[in-house]
């Protein structure tokens, strides 16, 4: 059995993708989500990847939650922090409903995940925590206060983190995806898509799910050990930071 690779938002979409890759590299994978159980149930029938249901934004449910993994496959050496949401308004109209739905999901929800498995990667000296951003962490978005600056505070919280981690084997990354081919992109209207997105990217077609996978897969490797603290952008061209 290869090291225990978990990850949230692990059953839909990129997570999915990364799910599927990290078990095809080795790894005992877990799979995180929140609602879906259809969706769950019919990714772990495909897949044979097993599928556990909590918030990240819930601290005891997360606690809860890495434990029974724990129990079934083992201490957690791989933590990819995946799962996010969009609660998307301009400023002007957003709720503090919206605001604080994106920020306990897409940034607290990395505290809540990485605080529970941190100690014992510290005493195992081993660890890889990867996190998915955005380049809209990076660059900001109009209508998306909330997402951006979660996003660009997930990029904080893995530059911090990598420099407690590195003297105990840890390594802390994280992943800026572009516009990428998921059911949620896919379902924008066909001539926004055409016209107003897919132009602003220099490669010309939006990211694949595996694309963001095959990065992940490298970063939990043994090979990817003296990088950490670092951003990888993903994003065809259409921003270089």
């Amino acid at each position: 059995m290869g090291r225990v690779a978990l990850v949230t938002g692990g059953s839909r979409g990129i997570g999915a993708a990364i799910s599927v890759a990290l078990k095809a590299a080795g790894y005992s994978v877990a799979a995180n989500y929140a609602g879906n159980d259809e969706a769950a149930a019919k990714f772990t029938a495909e897949t044979g990847i097993p599928a556990w249901k909590w918030s990240v934004a819930d601290y005891e449910a997360c606690k809860a939650g890495l434990a029974a993994v724990e129990a079934a496959l083992g201490p957690v050496e791989v933590l990819v922090n995946n799962a996010g949401i969009t609660r998307d308004a301009m400023f002007h109209k957003m709720t503090p409903q919206q605001w604080r739905e994106v920020i306990d999901t897409n940034l607290t929800g990395l505290f809540n995940m990485t605080h529970p498995v941190w100690p014992g990667m510290r005493d195992r000296k081993f660890g890889r925590v990867i996190n998915i951003s955005s380049i809209n962490g990076q660059k900001g978005q109009a209508g998306q206060a909330n997402y951006s600056a979660a996003k660009a505070g997930d990029l904080g919280f893995t530059k911090a983190l990598a420099q407690e981690g590195a003297r105990a084997g840890i390594t802390v990354n994280a992943i800026c995806p572009g516009y990428i081919a998921t059911e949620m992109v896919r379902a924008i209207d066909e001539k926004v898509l055409n016209e107003r997105i897919i132009p602003q990217i220099p490669v010309g077609r939006l990211g694949e799910p595996e694309e963001i996978a095959r990065i992940v897969v490298f970063l939990a490797s043994d090979e990817a050990g003296f990088i950490t603290g670092s951003t990888i952008s993903a994003n065809g061209g259409q921003y270089f930071v």
